[in-house]
């Protein structure tokens, strides 16, 4: 079993033993507090994943995002959070990832209603990635 992610060294831990399995980490956010710490992350293969850390002993979940390609960068930002706001869609987190499919930049979503929220993103123009355009 892997230590806890504040212990020195147990996040790359965690991303080395998905890299053994051949995963891809796409993208990471981590969140710590005095109770817990949260890790975040984007794979290229989320099914898999979440069979290697479970059988490591490791808790996790799986939860939809919504990926969206920033042409712009922080001005599609704006765009991207406009469209949201006007389908009245709540953003719980963000994070960008690490990878930069036609060299441009993305931004992962965790939405109230995934659904709706791609629906609003496409009508403003924006490309919203699957996981077969991220899993390379």
């Amino acid at each position: 079993m892997l230590p806890c992610v504040t212990t020195v060294g147990a996040l790359l831990s965690l991303v080395r033993l998905l890299e053994t399995n051949h995963l891809e980490v796409l993208g990471l956010s981590l969140q710590d507090s005095a109770d817990l710490t949260l890790v975040r992350m984007l794979v290229s293969d989320p099914e898999s994943a979440l069979l290697i850390l479970r059988a490591e002993g490791i808790s996790c979940a799986s939860k939809p995002v919504v990926v969206v390609e920033l042409r712009e960068g922080t001005e599609d930002l704006s765009r991207a959070l406009a469209a949201l706001l006007s389908a009245e869609i709540n953003i719980h987190h963000t994070y960008p990832l690490l990878v930069r499919p036609k060299d441009r930049a993305l931004i992962a979503l965790y939405l109230d209603d995934c659904e709706t929220g791609m629906e609003a993103l496409s009508r403003c123009g924006f490309k919203v990635l699957t996981q077969d355009d991220l899993s390379r």
